[in-house]
């Protein structure tokens, strides 16, 4: 009750500057204020007072309940609390959810049924935590690893193409105009454009400019789980563009030949190994301008 005398007395304006002071720095300070403000509309419309007046005149004379003025502090404050939890329970399950792993970081973190995602570095999946165990589905920006619990059907959206799984382990990684697809364990129906296929363990499929082609799976999780960037059959540029979200840096390259395709690994986690075995295969000299700026030039 010493919170809701609190919250009355703020409310009438009766708070000493101290008090005022006080509140005003306790954390929940601001959702209060804003529920006073979206609230400050709900008055009665005016009263014909006249007319009121002579309806009481008329009737016979009853003694007024006097209602004490602490009560009606107290309801106001309690309908504050309500209206509270109900703007927390909203925000916490019907607004969408986001994780972010930014460039030069990795986000681990478990779905409402108990799922567990890895996400790469410059990815983002947004999901609702309502009713998820009946639609779980999610949108994903970037690359990630799923590790999926036993459920109904989960499903993974792209701007390249959907996954859809029940239970498994798998990667996704959506870049530019190239769709990758790993099944790690289990099943995954994987659709591209006007493309479906079923993959199972041990099975990976690409798609890049429309074109489909299979890629190898020789191990039992992806490679950039542990710090291994992992490439099949893909140009510099990409492979560079990888380097720069991996290492959070910017690389420009001055280099004729861009149509090489390379399969291989590069290490996430030792930038100078990495920009050594780039120098070597595509035949560049690679200069460190600043901290964060690489320049690659042709030797």
């Amino acid at each position: 009750m010493k919170k809701n005398d609190l919250l009355a007395r703020w409310l009438n304006d009766d708070l000493s500057e101290q008090e005022l002071a006080e509140f005003q720095a306790s954390p929940d300070f601001e959702k209060y204020q804003k529920i006073k403000i979206y609230t400050a509309h709900l008055e009665v419309d005016g009263l014909d007072e006249d007319a009121m007046l002579s309806n009481i005149l008329q009737q016979k004379k009853i003694a007024p309940k006097v209602i004490p003025l602490y009560k009606k502090w107290a309801f106001r404050a309690t309908a504050i609390f309500v209206l509270a939890l109900g703007i927390t329970f909203a925000m916490k399950n019907f607004v969408p959810e986001t994780q972010t792993a930014n460039f030069g970081e990795r986000t681990s973190f478990i779905l409402p049924d108990n799922s567990e995602v890895v996400l790469n570095s410059g990815s983002e999946i947004n999901y609702k935590k309502w009713n998820w165990d009946n639609n779980r589905r999610l949108e994903l920006e970037g690359e990630a690893y799923f590790r999926v619990s036993k459920g109904r059907r989960f499903e993974v959206q792209t701007n390249l193409g959907k996954v859809a799984v029940l239970g498994t382990q798998f990667n996704v990684k959506a870049r530019k105009n190239r769709f990758d697809v790993v099944c790690y364990e289990g099943r995954v129906k994987v659709n591209y454009a006007n493309t479906q296929i079923i993959l199972t363990h041990g099975q990976s499929v690409t798609f890049e400019n429309g074109k489909q082609f299979d890629t190898p799976v020789k191990s039992s999780k992806p490679g950039w789980i542990d710090n291994q960037i992992c490439f099949n059959k893909e140009n510099i540029k990409s492979l560079l563009d990888e380097v720069q979200r991996q290492y959070n840096i910017t690389i420009e390259l001055n280099a004729k030949d861009a149509t090489s395709l390379f399969t291989g690994k590069l290490p996430a986690n030792d930038l100078n190994v990495a920009l050594q075995i780039i120098s070597t295969i595509y035949h560049l000299e690679a200069k460190k301008v600043s901290e964060n700026k690489i320049i690659f030039d042709e030797k």
